[in-house]
């Protein structure tokens, strides 16, 4: 499709969130935006998904951004211009606060509103040939501040301002450094490291994934704005589970553990 599109994919255990406009390397347009928050929210609500990817289409590019194409009219006016953010803000938080866990496989561009939708991710794999870069500066954007504290989290104020500061391409080598990727692989091997990290945690215990899932991301949060007691539930709800048992179980008999979630 000549706009670009985000598709949803389900294939048995994981979910497939793919951004497919590669005549324009994966860049968004609101559209996309709005589909990628949906399909998010999709996933969510399906009980047998264990684990969320997202991915570009092709093998040039994850996302290089936002579509500047379309800026004359998703951004033609300042009302124009707060509905393009509360699209951008909503997809973010979809992929930051999901129950599910997600995995931003990278392979190629990674520029813009790629970067704030892979540093919201949980895990970030890459390819060697990838290349990371939020090219504000050069622009003369301002860039939303609840994003750059996801980013901040992650790498750090000193690796946060040279990204910002600087505008320029990251390698994957030194995202890897600054500790905003998580592991590198050779683009030939991507695509089946990534599916033996997806089969690895497809096989443990959902709700023990889910409370470790929460949790970090309550623990993110400023101590008056933390849920102690919300973390204290997802413990017990582990504690209170068939899935215990059934570990408890598979440990002695020495087999892998068939987790139910419940």
């Amino acid at each position: 499709m000549s706009e670009g599109r985000v598709v949803a994919e389900k294939d048995k255990s994981l979910g497939r969130v793919i951004f497919d406009n590669i005549k324009k390397h994966n860049a968004m347009s609101q559209a996309m935006w709005n589909q990628l928050a949906d399909a998010i929210r999709f996933f969510e609500k399906e009980d047998d998904i264990r684990v969320v990817v997202l991915e570009g289409a092709g093998e040039k590019s994850f996302v290089s951004g936002a579509d500047i194409s379309k800026f004359e009219s998703e951004r033609s006016d300042s009302g124009r211009i707060k509905e393009y953010g509360v699209s951008v803000e909503r997809a973010y938080s979809a992929v930051q606060f999901a129950i599910k866990p997600t995995i931003a496989k990278i392979d190629g561009y990674c520029y813009g509103g790629g970067m704030g939708i892979a540093v919201c991710a949980d895990l970030r794999i890459c390819s060697e040939n990838s290349s990371f870069c939020i090219p504000a500066a050069k622009l003369g954007v301002g860039y939303g501040h609840a994003n750059t504290k996801v980013l901040l989290d992650l790498v750090g104020p000193a690796f946060t301002k040279e990204i910002f500061y600087t505008a320029r391409r990251f390698s994957s080598q030194e995202a890897l450094n600054m500790g905003l990727v998580n592991c590198i692989q050779p683009q030939e091997e991507l695509n089946q490291y990534v599916a033996n990290y997806v089969e690895v945690i497809s096989n443990n215990a959902p709700l023990s994934v889910r409370a470790t899932n929460l949790i970090v991301n309550e623990l993110l949060k400023d101590e008056e704005e933390r849920d102690d007691a919300f973390c204290r539930k997802l413990v017990e709800d582990c504690s209170d589970s068939q899935d215990i048992e059934e570990g408890r179980r598979a440990f002695m008999e020495k087999r892998r553990p068939m987790f139910v979630g419940h």
